[in-house]
């Protein structure tokens, strides 16, 4: 499982009286979407920058860790958790719009196609996430996480790796391979939401599950973000 925060709650929480269920799992999902967008809408309106994106990305990964640890609480957290990815997320979009207008509002667009297409792909079962792709997807996600956290540590010392950011045809590959892994992680995300609902896992596991997927999606649209720029900049 490359989602470590569906995984965690998944496989510890142990059937109840009062089980998730697929539609209420949507609708969570629904919830937390528009709170994430409404607090990004409310970041841009408002020129969130610098230090303030900052405090919402550290506050939500916070957030996202103790809900990891503690699902019976994502009730709470999950919201919380959609607001500052929300903030920081408007704050980002504003950012990358000034230098490419329209540039935030293409990634929001791809980022739903994504999330539709696979889940048709998905519901049908054209794609079948079977136990090999989901080490594929594992090992791909992991390969992804060390690559930016060396990035982390370097940049603290002045250095930074120049394929992550740069244009050319070198930085766009990259760029569309992580932004698939990302992709891919939804599959998983699909995967994990089903075998909750067949096992009946408890019903404060749709707001786990729901919080876990926005984390994918946070993850697809700033991929996707940083693969538009890309393209964007090389055609200047």
């Amino acid at each position: 499982m490359s989602n470590p925060f569906l995984t965690r709650g998944l496989d510890e929480v142990r059937e109840v009286s009062r089980p998730m269920t697929l539609e209420g799992t949507i609708n969570r999902t629904g919830v937390l979407l528009v709170l994430c967008i409404l607090a990004g809408d409310y970041a841009w309106t408002h020129a969130f920058e610098g230090g303030a994106i900052m405090g919402a990305v550290l506050g939500g990964f916070i957030i996202a860790m103790i809900g990891m640890f503690k699902a019976e609480w994502t009730p709470v957290l999950a919201p919380v958790y959609a607001v500052l990815e929300g903030l920081a997320l408007g704050g980002i979009a504003m950012f990358f719009n000034a230098r490419y207008p329209g540039i935030a509002l293409n990634a929001g667009m791809l980022t739903a196609a994504v999330l539709f297409v696979l889940l048709g792909l998905y519901a049908t079962r054209i794609i079948r996430v079977t136990d090999g792709l989901v080490t594929g997807i594992v090992a791909a996600t992991a390969a992804v996480a060390v690559v930016y956290l060396v990035q982390m540590v370097l940049s603290l010392f002045g250095v930074h790796l120049p394929f992550i950011h740069q244009g050319g045809m070198l930085g766009i590959g990259i760029s569309l391979v992580t932004t698939g892994i990302a992709a891919a992680n939804l599959l998983i995300d699909f995967r994990l939401i089903e075998d909750g609902v067949r096992a009946q896992r408890p019903k404060f596991m749709e707001w786990y599950c729901a919080m876990g997927l926005l984390i994918t999606l946070v993850w697809l649209y700033l991929e996707l973000l940083r693969l538009l720029s890309k393209l964007n900049s090389s055609n200047r």
